[in-house]
């Protein structure tokens, strides 16, 4: 695998072994929501035992995870090394002594803020329509952002991450309409509409969904490594983070799992596992060969220094 060029450590087996291991869901962990957990959930059990702290940063909700039951996989003793960080920034998750799941921060607007940001989605969606008739739709249930359908002909079905063909997709749809500056310029655009709300909005996207709203799986990971890594004596170089959707879907448009990259996390290493990623972040090494590749990392993790 090329991925075990770059990770040489001092141990016994030649391939460095990791404290904390940081990983996006679909797509890299399981193909979908519904697949089997079958081959993640013993990886991960034998990972925890060993004391690695393992987190889990997806923009899906905790019930929509193996219906809010993958915990219950776990054994109760080693949940504690286990962390979740949901919903594009919104949740992060830990486990009490008895096991069951406690919020250990969130970023939950009042009801009068989440209706702002949904204020601001709904504007957006006006100005493509009114200026350039951009059909969209809004996913406004979720928890403090709104999902602005790009794609709105595009059924993803089950695989509910970027496509390889959806990129382009995009670039066309924009083209036709008469869009300037492509995805870059949609973003921007988009955040100076929804500016006038007062919220400070980040926008991000997959291509089919562009998201509005309060935080991103970057605030995720700076709660992970401030609360949870570096006070356990985690250093960074310690720590690997794994997602794919690295890929910039246009010139200064990173891919959601580039989030992940704060200035916290500089010094850990980074890894995709798409399998034909447009145009990567420096600090990340591309893997490919998806779900199957991260799965033979943690593998490899299981072995004895």
């Amino acid at each position: 695998n090329r991925w075990q060029i770059c990770v040489h450590h001092e141990c016994s087996n030649g391939m460095k072994q990791y404290k904390a291991i940081v990983f996006d869901w679909d797509g890299t962990a399981v193909l979908t929501r519904s697949a089997p957990v079958d081959d993640v959930i013993p990886l991960m059990v034998g990972l925890l035992r060993k004391g690695v702290l393992l987190n889990i940063i997806s923009g899906t909700t905790w019930e929509k995870i193996c219906d809010g039951c993958l915990h219950e996989q776990i054994p109760v003793e080693l949940r504690g090394n286990l962390f979740m960080g949901l919903g594009r920034g919104a949740y992060n998750y830990g486990f009490d002594e008895a096991g069951g799941p406690r919020i250990l921060q969130h970023m939950i607007p009042d009801r009068k803020g989440l209706a702002t940001v949904h204020e601001g989605a709904f504007a957006v969606h006006r100005h493509l329509l009114r200026r350039y008739g951009f059909p969209t739709d809004i996913v406004f249930t979720r928890p403090n952002y709104c999902k602005i359908d790009l794609l709105v002909n595009l059924d993803r079905g089950e695989a509910l991450y970027l496509q390889p063909t959806e990129i382009s997709q995009l670039k066309r749809e924009l083209e036709r309409h008469g869009f300037p500056g492509g995805i870059k310029g949609l973003m921007d655009e988009a955040l100076e509409v929804s500016r006038s709300f007062g919220l400070g909005l980040k926008a991000t996207t997959d291509a089919k969904y562009l998201e509005l709203g309060l935080s991103t799986k970057g605030n995720n990971v700076d709660y992970f490594l401030t609360e949870v890594a570096f006070p356990r004596g985690v250093r960074i170089e310690d720590c690997c983070f794994w997602g794919d959707e690295f890929t910039f879907l246009d010139e200064g448009v990173p891919g959601s799992d580039a989030l992940m990259l704060t200035e916290l996390a500089s010094g850990a290493d980074f890894f995709d596992v798409s399998a034909q990623p447009e145009r990567l972040p420096d600090r990340v090494q591309s893997v490919g060969g998806g779900v199957e590749s991260f799965l033979r990392f943690l593998e490899s993790q299981l072995k004895e220094a």
